[in-house]
Protein backbone atom coordinates (compact mmCIF):
# COMPACT_ATOMS: atom_id res chain seq x y z
CA UNK A 1 0.00 0.00 0.00
CA UNK A 2 1.32 3.41 -0.70
CA UNK A 3 2.25 5.80 2.40
CA UNK A 4 0.75 8.66 3.19
CA UNK A 5 2.81 11.85 1.42
CA UNK A 6 2.77 15.09 3.59
CA UNK A 7 4.16 16.99 0.95
CA UNK A 8 2.06 18.43 -2.56
CA UNK A 9 4.91 17.90 -4.23
CA UNK A 10 5.47 14.46 -3.13
CA UNK A 11 1.83 13.63 -3.97
CA UNK A 12 2.40 12.35 -7.65
CA UNK A 13 5.42 10.64 -7.29
CA UNK A 14 5.02 6.99 -7.94
CA UNK A 15 5.31 3.83 -5.76
CA UNK A 16 4.96 0.38 -7.59
CA UNK A 17 5.54 -3.33 -6.80
CA UNK A 18 6.89 -4.94 -10.02
CA UNK A 19 8.19 -3.54 -13.12
CA UNK A 20 6.25 -3.64 -16.61
CA UNK A 21 9.09 -5.06 -18.25
CA UNK A 22 9.20 -7.89 -21.47
CA UNK A 23 10.87 -11.80 -21.42
CA UNK A 24 13.52 -10.27 -23.21
CA UNK A 25 14.51 -7.85 -20.46
CA UNK A 26 14.20 -10.21 -16.98
CA UNK A 27 16.65 -12.43 -18.90
CA UNK A 28 17.21 -16.66 -19.72
CA UNK A 29 17.04 -17.24 -15.41
CA UNK A 30 13.59 -18.44 -14.28
CA UNK A 31 14.61 -16.78 -10.88
CA UNK A 32 15.26 -13.53 -10.76
CA UNK A 33 16.44 -11.53 -7.57
CA UNK A 34 15.30 -7.27 -8.00
CA UNK A 35 16.65 -4.63 -5.68
CA UNK A 36 14.11 -2.11 -5.08
CA UNK A 37 14.53 1.48 -4.44
CA UNK A 38 11.45 3.81 -3.67
CA UNK A 39 12.19 7.27 -5.64
CA UNK A 40 15.40 6.39 -7.29
CA UNK A 41 15.36 8.62 -9.84
CA UNK A 42 13.15 10.75 -12.44
CA UNK A 43 11.43 9.29 -15.41
CA UNK A 44 13.11 10.28 -18.60
CA UNK A 45 9.58 10.94 -19.64
CA UNK A 46 7.71 12.83 -17.41
CA UNK A 47 10.48 13.89 -14.80
CA UNK A 48 8.42 12.24 -12.17
CA UNK A 49 10.46 10.10 -9.34
CA UNK A 50 9.48 6.63 -9.39
CA UNK A 51 10.68 3.31 -8.15
CA UNK A 52 13.53 1.67 -9.16
CA UNK A 53 14.27 -1.86 -10.16
CA UNK A 54 17.32 -3.59 -10.83
CA UNK A 55 18.28 -7.11 -11.14
CA UNK A 56 20.96 -8.96 -13.83
CA UNK A 57 19.32 -9.96 -16.59
CA UNK A 58 20.45 -13.87 -17.51
CA UNK A 59 23.46 -15.45 -16.41
CA UNK A 60 25.49 -13.55 -19.02
CA UNK A 61 23.61 -10.52 -18.73
CA UNK A 62 24.42 -7.07 -17.67
CA UNK A 63 22.82 -5.17 -14.82
CA UNK A 64 19.22 -3.35 -15.58
CA UNK A 65 17.44 -0.89 -14.71
CA UNK A 66 13.86 0.34 -15.29
CA UNK A 67 14.32 3.55 -17.04
CA UNK A 68 10.87 5.30 -17.48
CA UNK A 69 8.08 5.70 -14.60
CA UNK A 70 5.09 2.57 -14.94
CA UNK A 71 2.85 5.14 -15.91
CA UNK A 72 4.42 6.12 -18.74
CA UNK A 73 4.96 2.46 -19.58
CA UNK A 74 1.51 1.57 -19.65
CA UNK A 75 0.28 4.96 -21.83
CA UNK A 76 2.25 3.20 -24.44
CA UNK A 77 2.12 -0.06 -23.87
CA UNK A 78 6.00 -0.75 -23.47
CA UNK A 79 8.50 -2.21 -21.36
CA UNK A 80 10.13 0.43 -18.93
CA UNK A 81 13.41 -1.00 -19.91
CA UNK A 82 13.68 -1.29 -23.47
CA UNK A 83 10.72 0.70 -24.37
CA UNK A 84 9.52 -1.69 -27.24
CA UNK A 85 5.95 -2.77 -27.31
CA UNK A 86 4.91 -5.78 -25.32
CA UNK A 87 2.64 -7.24 -27.21
CA UNK A 88 4.05 -7.43 -30.81
CA UNK A 89 7.52 -6.79 -29.28
CA UNK A 90 8.12 -3.66 -32.15
CA UNK A 91 9.58 -0.37 -31.80
CA UNK A 92 6.94 2.26 -30.72
CA UNK A 93 7.79 4.08 -33.93
CA UNK A 94 7.27 0.73 -36.43
CA UNK A 95 3.74 0.18 -34.29
CA UNK A 96 2.52 3.56 -34.96
CA UNK A 97 3.08 3.56 -38.11
CA UNK A 98 1.23 0.49 -39.05
CA UNK A 99 -1.57 1.48 -37.23
CA UNK A 100 -1.65 4.83 -38.90
CA UNK A 101 -1.30 3.43 -42.15
CA UNK A 102 -4.26 0.80 -41.58
CA UNK A 103 -7.08 2.93 -40.39
CA UNK A 104 -6.28 2.62 -36.46
CA UNK A 105 -5.07 6.58 -35.77
CA UNK A 106 -7.72 6.77 -33.18
CA UNK A 107 -5.31 4.09 -30.89
CA UNK A 108 -2.35 5.71 -31.13
CA UNK A 109 -1.76 7.50 -28.35
CA UNK A 110 0.08 11.19 -28.27
CA UNK A 111 1.67 11.49 -25.15
CA UNK A 112 2.25 15.47 -24.98
CA UNK A 113 5.95 16.77 -24.63
CA UNK A 114 4.93 19.94 -22.69
CA UNK A 115 5.07 19.57 -18.97
CA UNK A 116 2.66 21.03 -18.45
CA UNK A 117 0.12 18.82 -20.63
CA UNK A 118 1.87 15.84 -19.61
CA UNK A 119 1.55 16.20 -16.26
CA UNK A 120 -2.27 17.05 -16.48
CA UNK A 121 -2.26 13.31 -18.65
CA UNK A 122 -0.62 11.78 -15.75
CA UNK A 123 -2.78 12.91 -13.34
CA UNK A 124 -5.81 11.39 -15.64
CA UNK A 125 -4.23 8.22 -16.01
CA UNK A 126 -3.56 7.80 -12.63
CA UNK A 127 -7.20 8.64 -11.63
CA UNK A 128 -8.67 5.75 -14.09
CA UNK A 129 -6.46 3.62 -12.70
CA UNK A 130 -7.73 3.98 -9.06
CA UNK A 131 -11.24 3.81 -10.39
CA UNK A 132 -10.33 0.52 -11.92
CA UNK A 133 -10.41 1.71 -15.40
CA UNK A 134 -7.92 0.15 -18.15
CA UNK A 135 -5.92 2.85 -20.05
CA UNK A 136 -6.22 2.80 -23.55
CA UNK A 137 -2.98 0.95 -24.93
CA UNK A 138 -1.87 1.02 -28.64
CA UNK A 139 -3.73 -1.61 -29.58
CA UNK A 140 -5.25 -2.49 -33.12
CA UNK A 141 -8.79 -2.03 -33.73
CA UNK A 142 -8.99 -3.92 -36.91
CA UNK A 143 -8.05 -7.27 -38.08
CA UNK A 144 -5.76 -5.37 -41.46
CA UNK A 145 -3.66 -4.16 -38.50
CA UNK A 146 -3.44 -6.83 -36.15
CA UNK A 147 -2.32 -9.11 -38.93
CA UNK A 148 0.54 -7.10 -40.27
CA UNK A 149 1.44 -6.60 -36.80
CA UNK A 150 1.46 -9.78 -36.00
CA UNK A 151 3.21 -10.32 -39.36
CA UNK A 152 5.97 -8.41 -38.31
CA UNK A 153 6.43 -9.06 -34.19
CA UNK A 154 9.29 -10.25 -32.78
CA UNK A 155 7.96 -12.02 -29.38
CA UNK A 156 10.83 -14.67 -29.22
CA UNK A 157 13.69 -13.65 -26.13
CA UNK A 158 16.23 -12.21 -27.77
CA UNK A 159 18.58 -12.51 -25.31
CA UNK A 160 21.60 -10.90 -26.87
CA UNK A 161 20.82 -7.67 -26.10
CA UNK A 162 21.47 -8.23 -22.39
CA UNK A 163 24.76 -8.78 -23.12
CA UNK A 164 27.46 -6.84 -21.09
CA UNK A 165 28.15 -3.52 -22.71
CA UNK A 166 31.78 -3.01 -24.34
CA UNK A 167 35.12 -2.36 -22.77
CA UNK A 168 36.74 0.72 -23.38
CA UNK A 169 40.07 -0.36 -22.11
CA UNK A 170 39.98 -2.90 -24.36
CA UNK A 171 39.48 -0.66 -27.44
CA UNK A 172 42.47 1.55 -26.29
CA UNK A 173 44.28 -2.07 -25.78
CA UNK A 174 44.97 -1.08 -22.16
CA UNK A 175 42.65 -3.98 -20.23
CA UNK A 176 44.72 -6.21 -18.73
CA UNK A 177 41.55 -8.11 -16.83
CA UNK A 178 41.50 -10.74 -19.73
CA UNK A 179 38.89 -13.16 -19.34
CA UNK A 180 37.55 -11.82 -15.89
CA UNK A 181 36.58 -8.79 -17.14
CA UNK A 182 33.28 -7.97 -16.85
CA UNK A 183 33.15 -6.51 -20.22
CA UNK A 184 32.58 -7.55 -23.54
CA UNK A 185 36.29 -7.63 -25.89
CA UNK A 186 34.57 -6.04 -28.78
CA UNK A 187 35.53 -2.85 -30.95
CA UNK A 188 32.87 -0.39 -30.83
CA UNK A 189 30.44 0.93 -33.86
CA UNK A 190 31.60 3.45 -35.93
CA UNK A 191 30.50 7.13 -34.63
CA UNK A 192 28.53 8.06 -37.90
CA UNK A 193 26.61 4.39 -37.51
CA UNK A 194 22.84 5.22 -36.70
CA UNK A 195 22.47 2.36 -34.21
CA UNK A 196 25.42 3.84 -31.83
CA UNK A 197 23.00 7.29 -31.23
CA UNK A 198 20.06 6.07 -29.57
CA UNK A 199 18.24 8.12 -27.25
CA UNK A 200 15.14 7.20 -24.96
CA UNK A 201 12.57 9.72 -25.62
CA UNK A 202 13.12 9.37 -29.25
CA UNK A 203 12.04 5.61 -28.62
CA UNK A 204 9.36 6.65 -26.52
CA UNK A 205 7.73 9.07 -28.92
CA UNK A 206 8.55 6.71 -32.31
CA UNK A 207 10.64 9.73 -33.74
CA UNK A 208 14.16 9.27 -35.06
CA UNK A 209 14.14 5.90 -34.23
CA UNK A 210 17.38 4.22 -36.22
CA UNK A 211 16.00 1.00 -34.74
CA UNK A 212 12.51 1.54 -36.26
CA UNK A 213 13.91 2.72 -39.49
CA UNK A 214 16.18 -0.42 -40.24
CA UNK A 215 12.86 -2.63 -40.28
CA UNK A 216 10.95 -0.02 -42.17
CA UNK A 217 13.30 -0.26 -44.82
CA UNK A 218 14.29 -4.21 -44.90
CA UNK A 219 9.85 -4.29 -44.66
CA UNK A 220 9.76 -2.58 -48.10
CA UNK A 221 12.40 -4.55 -49.68
CA UNK A 222 11.15 -8.03 -48.94
CA UNK A 223 7.89 -6.35 -50.30
CA UNK A 224 9.50 -5.06 -53.68
CA UNK A 225 11.16 -8.33 -54.05
CA UNK A 226 8.17 -10.29 -53.76
CA UNK A 227 6.58 -7.85 -56.44
CA UNK A 228 9.28 -8.27 -58.60
CA UNK A 229 9.29 -12.00 -58.53
CA UNK A 230 5.26 -12.20 -59.20
CA UNK A 231 5.77 -9.64 -61.89
CA UNK A 232 8.43 -12.04 -63.48
CA UNK A 233 6.44 -15.26 -63.37
CA UNK A 234 3.55 -13.65 -65.36
CA UNK A 235 1.55 -12.37 -62.11
CA UNK A 236 0.11 -8.44 -61.99
CA UNK A 237 2.01 -7.52 -58.43
CA UNK A 238 -0.45 -9.20 -55.73
CA UNK A 239 0.65 -12.32 -55.06
CA UNK A 240 -2.50 -12.75 -52.36
CA UNK A 241 -4.96 -15.13 -53.42
CA UNK A 242 -9.11 -13.87 -52.78
CA UNK A 243 -10.17 -15.83 -50.43
CA UNK A 244 -7.71 -18.76 -50.09
CA UNK A 245 -4.89 -19.60 -46.50
CA UNK A 246 -2.21 -20.99 -46.11
CA UNK A 247 -1.56 -22.91 -43.44
CA UNK A 248 2.39 -24.05 -42.80
CA UNK A 249 3.16 -27.25 -40.14
CA UNK A 250 6.37 -26.11 -38.36
CA UNK A 251 9.25 -28.63 -38.18
CA UNK A 252 9.33 -28.47 -34.45
CA UNK A 253 11.14 -31.95 -34.28
CA UNK A 254 7.64 -33.89 -33.53
CA UNK A 255 6.23 -36.12 -35.62
CA UNK A 256 2.71 -35.97 -34.92
CA UNK A 257 0.71 -35.34 -38.20
CA UNK A 258 -2.22 -33.21 -38.33
CA UNK A 259 -5.18 -34.41 -40.02
CA UNK A 260 -8.08 -32.40 -41.79
CA UNK A 261 -10.70 -32.88 -39.24
CA UNK A 262 -8.43 -31.08 -36.72
CA UNK A 263 -7.75 -28.25 -39.51
CA UNK A 264 -11.66 -27.94 -40.22
CA UNK A 265 -11.83 -27.98 -36.39
CA UNK A 266 -9.38 -24.67 -36.12
CA UNK A 267 -10.86 -22.46 -38.43
CA UNK A 268 -14.59 -23.53 -38.82
CA UNK A 269 -15.46 -20.99 -36.08
CA UNK A 270 -14.19 -18.12 -38.93
CA UNK A 271 -16.61 -18.09 -41.54
CA UNK A 272 -17.94 -20.73 -43.71
CA UNK A 273 -15.32 -23.14 -45.49
CA UNK A 274 -15.45 -24.05 -48.73
CA UNK A 275 -12.65 -26.47 -49.00
CA UNK A 276 -9.32 -27.86 -47.55
CA UNK A 277 -6.99 -29.24 -49.50
CA UNK A 278 -4.13 -30.79 -47.26
CA UNK A 279 -0.51 -30.28 -48.49
CA UNK A 280 1.21 -33.78 -47.65
CA UNK A 281 2.30 -33.27 -44.16
CA UNK A 282 3.79 -29.63 -44.53
CA UNK A 283 0.43 -27.72 -44.61
CA UNK A 284 -2.91 -27.04 -45.88
CA UNK A 285 -4.93 -25.01 -48.15
CA UNK A 286 -8.19 -23.44 -46.49
CA UNK A 287 -10.63 -21.52 -48.03
CA UNK A 288 -13.53 -19.20 -47.26
CA UNK A 289 -16.02 -18.05 -48.97
CA UNK A 290 -15.36 -14.29 -48.36
CA UNK A 291 -12.45 -12.73 -48.11
CA UNK A 292 -13.30 -10.87 -44.35
CA UNK A 293 -13.19 -14.54 -43.20
CA UNK A 294 -9.88 -15.15 -44.46
CA UNK A 295 -8.33 -11.92 -43.26
CA UNK A 296 -9.85 -12.62 -39.82
CA UNK A 297 -8.54 -16.42 -39.79
CA UNK A 298 -5.32 -15.11 -40.48
CA UNK A 299 -5.39 -12.21 -37.80
CA UNK A 300 -6.57 -14.53 -35.29
CA UNK A 301 -4.36 -17.77 -35.92
CA UNK A 302 -1.04 -16.87 -37.26
CA UNK A 303 2.04 -18.49 -34.98
CA UNK A 304 -0.22 -20.62 -33.00
CA UNK A 305 -0.77 -24.31 -32.28
CA UNK A 306 -2.87 -27.37 -34.19
CA UNK A 307 -3.14 -30.48 -32.46
CA UNK A 308 -0.17 -29.84 -30.29
CA UNK A 309 2.08 -28.19 -33.15
CA UNK A 310 3.33 -25.01 -34.47
CA UNK A 311 1.74 -23.61 -37.30
CA UNK A 312 2.33 -20.22 -39.23
CA UNK A 313 -1.15 -19.02 -41.14
CA UNK A 314 -0.86 -16.43 -44.31
CA UNK A 315 -2.27 -15.40 -47.31
CA UNK A 316 -1.89 -17.91 -50.26
CA UNK A 317 0.78 -16.51 -52.67
CA UNK A 318 0.07 -18.50 -55.49
CA UNK A 319 -3.06 -17.89 -57.14
CA UNK A 320 -5.16 -21.27 -56.38
CA UNK A 321 -8.92 -21.91 -55.53
CA UNK A 322 -9.24 -18.22 -54.71
CA UNK A 323 -8.00 -16.82 -57.69
CA UNK A 324 -9.88 -14.97 -60.20
CA UNK A 325 -11.29 -16.83 -62.73
CA UNK A 326 -10.55 -15.48 -66.90
CA UNK A 327 -13.93 -16.93 -67.72
CA UNK A 328 -17.26 -16.09 -67.77
CA UNK A 329 -18.48 -18.63 -65.44
CA UNK A 330 -16.50 -19.53 -62.26
CA UNK A 331 -16.05 -22.91 -60.92
CA UNK A 332 -17.05 -23.92 -57.33
CA UNK A 333 -15.06 -21.87 -54.82
CA UNK A 334 -13.24 -20.09 -57.36
CA UNK A 335 -13.87 -16.12 -56.91
CA UNK A 336 -15.56 -15.40 -60.13
CA UNK A 337 -17.02 -11.71 -61.01
CA UNK A 338 -16.86 -9.14 -58.23
CA UNK A 339 -14.95 -11.83 -56.47
CA UNK A 340 -17.36 -13.40 -54.81
CA UNK A 341 -17.34 -17.59 -54.05
CA UNK A 342 -19.67 -19.42 -55.30
CA UNK A 343 -21.06 -22.52 -53.29
CA UNK A 344 -22.66 -25.28 -53.30
CA UNK A 345 -26.36 -25.79 -54.01
CA UNK A 346 -28.69 -26.58 -50.40
CA UNK A 347 -29.10 -30.34 -49.98
CA UNK A 348 -32.15 -31.44 -51.53
CA UNK A 349 -31.53 -28.92 -54.64
CA UNK A 350 -32.34 -25.52 -55.45
CA UNK A 351 -36.29 -24.85 -55.11
CA UNK A 352 -36.67 -21.39 -55.84
CA UNK A 353 -37.53 -19.91 -59.32
CA UNK A 354 -34.57 -20.29 -62.27
CA UNK A 355 -32.08 -22.60 -62.00
CA UNK A 356 -29.46 -23.15 -58.93
CA UNK A 357 -27.05 -21.58 -61.35
CA UNK A 358 -29.31 -18.06 -62.25
CA UNK A 359 -28.77 -17.69 -58.32
CA UNK A 360 -25.50 -17.85 -57.87
CA UNK A 361 -25.23 -21.37 -56.27
CA UNK A 362 -22.76 -24.50 -57.98
CA UNK A 363 -24.18 -27.24 -59.57
CA UNK A 364 -20.97 -29.58 -59.37
CA UNK A 365 -19.66 -31.63 -56.31
CA UNK A 366 -16.37 -31.44 -56.41
CA UNK A 367 -15.70 -29.21 -53.64
CA UNK A 368 -17.31 -29.83 -50.45
CA UNK A 369 -20.72 -27.39 -49.31
CA UNK A 370 -19.73 -24.04 -47.24
CA UNK A 371 -19.91 -24.73 -43.76
CA UNK A 372 -16.98 -27.09 -44.43
CA UNK A 373 -18.97 -30.43 -45.26
CA UNK A 374 -19.09 -33.47 -43.54
CA UNK A 375 -15.96 -35.18 -41.22
CA UNK A 376 -16.22 -38.70 -42.25
CA UNK A 377 -15.37 -40.54 -39.46
CA UNK A 378 -12.33 -43.65 -40.12
CA UNK A 379 -13.60 -46.65 -41.51
CA UNK A 380 -17.29 -45.11 -42.81
CA UNK A 381 -18.17 -44.86 -46.12
CA UNK A 382 -21.72 -43.15 -47.06
CA UNK A 383 -23.73 -43.59 -49.63
CA UNK A 384 -23.62 -40.99 -52.57
CA UNK A 385 -26.71 -39.60 -52.43
CA UNK A 386 -28.00 -35.66 -51.42
CA UNK A 387 -25.45 -33.57 -49.73
CA UNK A 388 -25.60 -34.30 -45.38
CA UNK A 389 -25.43 -31.39 -43.38
CA UNK A 390 -22.50 -29.36 -42.38
CA UNK A 391 -20.86 -31.17 -39.15
CA UNK A 392 -19.96 -28.34 -36.79
CA UNK A 393 -17.66 -29.97 -33.76
CA UNK A 394 -19.15 -27.45 -31.10
CA UNK A 395 -22.94 -28.80 -31.60
CA UNK A 396 -21.66 -32.99 -31.56
CA UNK A 397 -22.85 -34.08 -28.19
CA UNK A 398 -20.64 -37.31 -28.85
CA UNK A 399 -17.36 -35.53 -29.27
CA UNK A 400 -16.40 -34.88 -25.66
CA UNK A 401 -17.31 -38.41 -24.34
CA UNK A 402 -20.89 -37.71 -23.66
CA UNK A 403 -23.38 -40.45 -25.11
CA UNK A 404 -26.75 -39.39 -27.00
CA UNK A 405 -30.61 -40.74 -25.91
CA UNK A 406 -30.31 -43.17 -28.59
CA UNK A 407 -27.32 -44.81 -27.00
CA UNK A 408 -28.34 -45.26 -23.73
Amino acid sequence: MASIKKDDNKQKWEETEFPLVCETCLGDNPYVRMTKEAHGKKCKICDIPFTVFAWQAGTRGRLKKVEICRTCARSKNVCQVCIYDLQYGLPVQVRDKILAEEGCKDAVVAVPQSDANRAWMTAQQERDIEQGKAIQGCVPTNSAAAMKLQSMARMEPRYERNLPKLCSFFAKGECNRGSQCPFRHELPRDKNDPLSKQNTKDRFFGTNDPVAAGMVRRQKEKAEKRRAELKARGGDGDERAVSTLYVRFTDDGSQKRITEAEVRDKFYSFGEIASVRMHADKGAFVEFTSPQATQHAIANTNRSNIGGRKVSVNWARVPKRGAVSAGPQSQPGVAGEGGRIRPLAPPGGFKGKGSAASAGFSTSLGVPRPGGGVIRRPGVSGARGAAPKPYYPSTDPTRLGSQSSSQT
